[in-house]
Parts: structure tokens; sequence; C-alpha cells
């Protein structure tokens, strides 16, 4: 994150990201596959550590299956023909003017106003409630005796005599997928590929994240 001045000089907590470029990997259609989608693929990732069925979903191999299915007259299917990538993932949605092999830049968010933002927030292990939850803890004093951050009472009395679904307690905190909504979009830098984006989004400095347009009214 950073901080940058408007034309009134007022100042705004921006989050930059490297929105592409983004290789189109695969379209999926009502016709194949039951469903429109657009699969991406971002940051390109070394071929010696890509396996053959990676190498092959984004370029034309020479196997044996390729050549029976030339054999039979099947038609070839359309690879991308890129290098492998690191992170791949499928939007749906309308597939109309997006073809296989085409790359993607951040100027398609020109002309949007929100973004929506999904990533895998940090993760802080087994926490307590008072961090996990914002728990105020127990009293300082008056008898509270080596117990300050601890939860205090979770039952019930002998009715239902046991502890209820879904109580706030300690346990496992962060490290799950979440998403930032209706955030606004500050600026796009067309040179460098660069979105900035107002307030924070899940995740660590340099962790991948997901943009897209918000469905969000208002």
């Amino acid at each position: 994150m950073t901080q940058i001045y408007n034309e009134s000089g007022a100042v705004i907590p921006v989050t930059v990201i490297q929105a592409g470029p983004c290789h189109v990997l695969q379209v999926k259609t009502v016709e194949r596959d039951g469903y429109e989608a657009v699969q991406l693929g971002y940051l390109d990732k070394p071929r010696r550590l890509a396996s053959r069925s990676v190498r092959g979903h984004v370029a034309l191999l020479d196997s044996k299956r390729q050549k029976r299915r030339n054999a039979a007259g099947a038609p070839s299917v359309v690879k991308a023909g890129c290098e492998p990538k690191r992170f791949v993932r499928e939007l749906r949605g309308s597939i109309d003017g997006v073809e296989v092999g085409q790359e993607l830049r951040v100027d398609v968010f020109t002309e949007t106003a929100s973004v929506d933002v999904v990533g895998t927030s940090k993760g802080r292990g087994t926490a307590g409630p008072m961090k996990r939850h914002n728990f105020s803890g127990q009293r300082a004093t008056h008898g509270v005796k080596k117990c300050h951050r601890h939860i205090g009472g979770t039952g019930s009395s002998a009715t239902p005599s046991r502890v209820l679904k879904g109580r706030k307690m300690a346990g496992r905190y962060g490290g799950a997928r979440c998403t930032a909504r209706n955030l606004k979009v500050v600026r796009v830098d067309l040179e460098n590929n660069l979105l900035l984006i107002r307030g924070a989004v899940p995740g660590p400095n340099g962790g991948y994240v997901i943009v897209s347009q918000t469905n969000k009214l208002g």
C-alpha cells in the first residue's frame, strides 16, 4: 500500500496491483463445456518447473495422443502458444470478443469505476479469542488470576448442557479466501500495467489476487 494526492490535495490510501499482462489460455462455451468462462494465466513459469501436462495446456506438443488425433482427422485444439503460467484462474461470464492466445492488459479497467478483489488473507495460525474475535478479555484485577486473556464462560446451564455450535472461540485465524468488494479505482497506469485501488486488499505484499468488475450497486 501507499498513498497519493488528488487534485484538491487530499491524501488517498491506495493499493498498487500489477494487473497484467494476462494470457487467455482457454475459452469455455455452453456447447462444449455447459457454461461460459475464460481461463486466464499470469506470470511466466520456467519450463523446467512445469510438468508436461502444464506445458501441453498452453502449447501444442508432439505427443502420441496428438498423432492419433491427426491420423483420425480430428482438428487440433487451439492453444495459447505462450509460456506456462504460475497463476491460472477461471472467470465465468460472457466470452464475446475473447480468443485463445489473446493478451489482456490493464486497459480493460479504464472504464471501470469499482472492482472486487479476491485473495487469500494472511495466515496467523492458531490465535486466541482476543486476537481472532476482538474480545476484551477478563478484568485486570478483583479476583482474576492468570486468566486475563481467557474466553470466559461458553456453555449453557443444565439445558441444553453443551456448547452451542458457532460459538466464537480460539482457533485457526486467517489463511482463507476472502473478497474485498466495491473498491474504487483511483488510477490506471497503462504503461506499467498498474492498477491503483482505494483501500486495502486481502493477502500479503506480493500475493496473487483476482480483480474483476463489481456487480454491487452503489
